[in-house]
């Protein structure tokens, strides 16, 4: 199988067996690989039914056809379930070594069933048959000691470990998979479905290579996405200052969030912006496997309070969520709050919104000082947050209620109207009132408020994909931004099935040489289109049947309140945005699912006859 290994591990938990089953081609022909695979997969198996931290959820890792290849930044893995803390789709995607590496070992994916009894964690090593091991010895390790442990056990250094802290372990619902020291598949609680499961770790090592249909053209389809990568100014601007480059722009368009969302502007934040981080605390950046633009940060909090030598330094999202959503401006403070995140194994995003609602509650006087066991709730208050991310980590206290995320927390205290999600996930850290590509992409995004599997931001400060008319049409537009929007989620849903990061941005044309010389399927653009868009329908009809309507694809009341700042006190017309992205997308008005007609459309009759009768 061309682009593919060929094979699945398939674990099953409860039996304590591992096997193996071939890939589905005819499914990775329609899916590609990835999440969109995972989909698949996931639609046949999960229902209305299923307990999303039962042994009946199905966890998935998933590698795509690029993977482990020459493509430019093709490291990255999926993790797909059940979402703990949406009850609905639940993906998340993960940078660093170990997808590749997961390719190397012989496998495209591992599909893990049941619940263990006892802590047990996987090994995955070429030459040796796939074993699950007794983790008791590593339950309750953080996920950076766990990852060691591994490798000093299995006498490895290269060995790619994938691991759930205490977060996972006690099933916060917003854990997070952890793998090459700080690298994360942190959205949706998949590392708390990995703990309902007892499984502690994944260690993958290999040494195959990726077969490819046409070496020769895949090589020269590369090269050149690889040479349009490093020309890239926005690529080289995250080598330079990491994601967090965007602090200073997003301030500027009101597009960062200060005080859970309800402050126009918090002038400090600049003190958290890559070019302060690049000034003060920065030691190198940091690559995933093949990649060129080196976006990760490391940093050294040698000589701050912290004491810390070697930290993954924080980007964007976890400078905004720990830092200007709390109105703190202490970036070695924020730097370790996301280490403690990555320690523990917590999504950063989800975590920060948490504490700053908790603020929130606290200064109108929804909760009190009883309520949080005496501990006093303050904007800015580092060290504070240093305390909760343990006790959130941990379920002690008042962080068992912060570790189930802001709809949960604000249900307990009667103030839904303040909890900032759509779904049920947490956004990140763009604001739709300066961006209104943002507000259709976090209403109807599969998982939730998701700023990934649509990042109109980017679209909207300008980045162009004009092979498929994407194109900026104006940052406070409505009318036209859905067709947009619609082909955007689509690209990067395929984006998610191959995978390859979103950071880099080769003409999508090379993208589908890509993928042709890779798989051996055709290399017209509008055909791999086709496969996204048919992967965010299988999606949308996923969650359809878990009951999400129309009226689930909405944003939560406090973004209907102006803001005076970049935004010039605009707000998103969703009316508009709706109805000509359900008439673009082909969805039903009334019922928010895929119209029949468009199911069968995209070759899911089986789905049509499922959602319709």
């Amino acid at each position: 199988m061309n682009g593919y290994m060929g094979k699945l591990l398939v674990v099953d938990l409860t039996r304590h067996e591992v096997g193996e089953e071939p890939l589905d081609w005819t499914v990775a022909r329609d899916f590609v690989g990835g999440a969109g695979y995972a989909a698949r997969l996931l639609y046949d198996e999960l229902g209305p039914q299923t307990d999303p931290l039962g042994p009946e959820n199905t966890l998935v890792f998933m590698t795509g056809p690029l993977v482990g290849t020459r493509a430019p930044s093709c490291g990255r893995h999926e993790v797909c379930a059940l979402s703990p803390l949406t009850g609905l789709w639940g993906e998340s995607n993960s940078g660093g070594f170990w997808g590749a590496e997961l390719k190397f070992s012989g496998y495209d994916g591992i599909i893990v069933r049941g619940q263990s009894e006892t802590p047990v964690w996987l090994a995955v090593l070429d030459g040796q048959p796939p074993a699950l091991h007794d983790a008791a010895d590593l339950w309750g390790l953080d996920t950076y000691d766990t990852q060691q442990r591994i490798r000093d056990r299995l006498g490895d250094p290269k060995v790619r470990v994938a691991s759930i802290g205490p977060a996972g372990e006690n099933r916060v619902l917003y854990a997070a998979i952890m793998n090459d020291h700080g690298r994360a598949a942190g959205r949706t609680g998949m590392g708390a479905v990995m703990g309902s499961k007892n499984l502690k770790a994944i260690a993958v090592r290999g040494r195959h290579s990726v077969p490819l249909a046409d070496a020769a053209a895949f090589r020269q389809a590369a090269g050149e996405a690889l040479q349009w990568v490093r020309e890239d100014i926005s690529t080289q601007v995250y080598h330079q200052m990491g994601t967090a480059s965007f602090v200073d722009m997003s301030m500027m368009w009101g597009n960062m969030p200060n005080k859970y969302w309800t402050q126009p502007v918090f002038e400090e934040a600049t003190l958290l912006s890559g070019v302060t981080m690049m000034e003060t605390i920065l030691t190198r950046a940091v690559p995933c496997y093949g990649c060129a633009v080196a976006c990760g940060r490391e940093v050294t909090l040698k000589d701050t309070p912290y004491q810390v030598e070697v930290v993954d330094g924080p980007e964007y999202e976890t400078v905004a969520m720990l830092g200007s959503m709390l109105l703190v401006s202490d970036l070695p403070g924020v730097a370790y709050a996301g280490h403690l995140c990555n320690r523990y194994g917590m999504d950063t995003i989800s975590a920060g919104s948490s504490i700053s609602l908790a603020c929130l509650l606290y200064e109108r006087g929804v909760i009190t000082a009883s309520d949080t066991g005496g501990l006093p709730l303050h904007w800015g208050d580092i060290e504070t947050v240093h305390l909760l991310l343990e006790m959130i980590a941990r379920r002690q206290g008042f962080g068992d209620r912060l570790a189930n995320g802001v709809r949960r927390l604000a249900a307990d205290y009667g103030a839904e109207d303040l909890a900032v999600h759509v779904k049920g996930l947490e956004p990140a850290a763009h604001d739709p009132r300066a961006l209104s590509g943002m507000a259709l992409t976090y209403a109807t995004s599969p998982r939730g408020a998701c700023h990934l599997q649509g990042d109109m931001y980017a679209v909207d400060m300008g980045l162009t994909i004009p092979e498929l008319g994407i194109v900026p049409t104006g940052r406070f537009r409505a009318r036209g931004k859905a067709p947009i929007v619609a082909r955007l989620q689509d690209w990067r849903t395929l984006y998610n099935s191959m995978v390859m990061c979103v950071f880099v941005n080769p003409p999508a044309p090379t993208v589908a040489r890509l993928l042709a010389a890779a798989t051996g399927e055709p290399s017209d653009l509008e055909w791999w289109q086709r496969a996204g868009e048919r992967t965010f329908a299988l999606k949308r009809a996923f969650n359809n049947r878990l009951g999400v309507r129309r009226g689930h694809d909405r944003l939560p009341p406090i973004w209907s309140i102006p803001m005076a700042n970049g935004s010039g006190g605009r707000t998103p017309r969703m009316e508009i945005l709706l109805r000509e992205y359900y008439a673009s997308r082909g969805w039903d008005w009334e019922t928010g699912k895929p119209t029949r007609q468009k199911l069968v459309e995209l070759g899911l009759p089986e789905v049509a006859e499922e959602l319709w009768g």
